[in-house]
């Protein structure tokens, strides 16, 4: 095998969250998250889906309606997934993949675990008041934000939004 047949760390841990992605079963919008230490050893991940023990066939998947619904207050996102599923392990100084840049809320979160790098595949909602804040809030805090370009099949293929 050729070097530049090997994908990158970014490549493979991308298609780790891609991967966890494919466990939710949001109809419409599926996420996956993947935290990763300085030492590229993966600490967690997550999905976006409802709490555990909030059955996937009880909860609505509904995007309009009255509040309750909806998904949206009861969906945990795939960021905030992975920190909650690290356990409590320290999340200093790491990197999250994730395919849609992080909402305010799961940038506070990122924030406030030490996660000091964000790798994103989409910025679909980049105009949104929530994404604008979560900008501010992210350079505020030190916390580094790149958008990965897909340049492998594997990537594309795998990236279904």
């Amino acid at each position: 095998m050729k070097r530049e047949d090997y994908i990158t760390w970014d490549e493979y841990f991308m298609g780790v969250a891609l991967l966890a992605a494919h466990r939710s079963k949001d109809p419409n919008t599926t996420v996956g998250a993947c935290i990763v230490s300085p030492e590229k050893k993966i600490l967690s991940t997550g999905y976006n889906g409802f709490p555990t023990g909030c059955s996937d066939d009880e909860f609505p998947w509904e995007r309009e309606g009255e509040p309750n619904e909806t998904k949206y207050p009861f969906v945990v996102h795939a960021e905030l997934n992975a920190i909650l599923n690290a356990g409590g392990q320290s999340l200093k100084g790491a990197t999250i993949y994730v395919d849609l840049f992080p909402c305010n809320e799961c940038a506070k979160a990122i924030i406030q675990s030490g996660i000091k790098r964000i790798l994103y595949l989409d910025d679909k909602y980049a105009a949104t008041d929530g994404v604008k804040a979560s900008k501010l809030m992210l350079k505020a805090a030190g916390v580094e934000f790149t958008r990965l370009e897909p340049t492998r099949e594997t990537l594309t293929l795998n990236y279904v939004r």
